[in-house]
């Protein structure tokens, strides 16, 4: 009976993916037909015009969303088993502001002497930022007992970073810089192919090496001195879980900027999908279900009030925060209990 609510599962959510995909490459400003979008994607003869639109805009962009958002809800899977705590996640603890600080910081100083910068350069660049703030915040963990005061810091440490970004785009020169502002707002938009070739690459390598610690991952959330017994090296193992979700994290935040709650919302919409928290389920699992996530928020993000567009931590924000209040609750009633 459990193996056949875990095929549905993962059937249900690939439909899911395959539909949302879809529906980003008909809709938008511009409707493009379904079978001419068939036509363009197995290279049949297709209007010029939508060709375009499709090759050089959506798909891309679509991509971009599924990956990213897959990365992003693996993440924030990581730093909730790292902290043993249901409403941890990379936007909440800081880490995408941390690594959007850093990011803004190197593309200022780049485009401000028209030096052109790649997009492993911005990855490092976030990653550099994700493991300073992942390091503030590891620090208060240790100074803090309470898991609700470490969540408290994670939050200041964001507003900071959210506070110094906003100070050096507001008053930069460069017109190049000013359209800075889009991008620390959160948004998938001028996502290029080469972009996303990379992404996908480092999201897929990352998320491969957390699946093959499916097993640590299940004997640590059974608690530390149970997974020593296990013969998990816990030194490692934290370090790992540590450097693979700021990884992740960074991705993200490079290529579209800081975006919130799908990190902490998606495990627990995936958790009670399969009803269980096996790791080895979990973890493709969270994968998918970032993926639609993202895909439904941009869509939403792009056509809602087409031609203006909302940034993505917008929409995300309106089906996330619901989440983490009702896990909160719901916590609390259990500890009550």
């Amino acid at each position: 009976m459990k193996k056949k609510r875990y095929v549905l599962s993962f059937f249900i959510l690939g439909i899911l993916v395959v539909f949302f995909l879809a529906l980003n490459l008909c809709a938008g400003s511009v409707q493009v037909p379904f079978s001419e979008v068939l036509h363009i994607l197995l290279g049949r003869e297709a209007d010029g015009t939508f060709t375009d639109i499709i090759m050089e805009i959506r798909f891309p962009r679509a991509l971009a969303a599924a990956v990213l958002g897959g990365g992003l809800a693996l993440s924030g899977y990581l730093l909730q088993t790292f902290f043993h705590n249901p409403i941890a996640g990379p936007f909440i603890l800081g880490i995408s502001s941390g690594a959007k600080l850093i990011v803004a910081l190197v593309m200022v100083f780049a485009l401000g002497r028209a030096i052109h910068i790649s997009s492993m350069v911005m990855i490092a660049a976030a990653f550099v930022g994700a493991m300073i703030s992942m390091g503030f915040v590891f620090l208060m963990s240790r100074m803090m007992d309470r898991m609700s005061m470490l969540i408290v810091s994670g939050v200041m440490i964001g507003y900071i970073c959210s506070a110094v970004t906003d100070f050096i785009v507001t008053f930069a020169d460069d017109s190049n810089i000013v359209n800075l502002h889009n991008w620390s707002k959160g948004s998938f938009s001028g996502i290029s192919w080469e972009n996303v070739v990379l992404m996908s690459v480092v999201t897929f390598l990352a998320s491969a090496l957390v699946f093959l610690m499916s097993k640590p991952i299940s004997a640590y959330q059974m608690g530390e001195s149970y997974a020593k017994n296990m013969g998990v090296n816990i030194q490692v193992f934290r370090s790992l879980l540590v450097i693979l979700s700021s990884v992740l994290s960074a991705c993200v935040t490079a290529f579209a900027g800081p975006v919130s709650f799908v990190g902490i919302a998606v495990p627990h919409l995936v958790k009670s999908l399969f009803r269980t928290a096996k790791p080895i389920l979990m973890i493709p699992g969270c994968f998918l279900g970032g993926a639609v996530f993202c895909l439904l928020c941009d869509l939403l993000a792009r056509t809602l009030f087409a031609p203006t567009e909302l940034s993505i931590s917008t929409v995300t924000a309106v089906f996330g925060a619901p989440i983490v209040i009702f896990v909160m609750v719901h916590r609390k009633k259990e500890k009550a209990e």
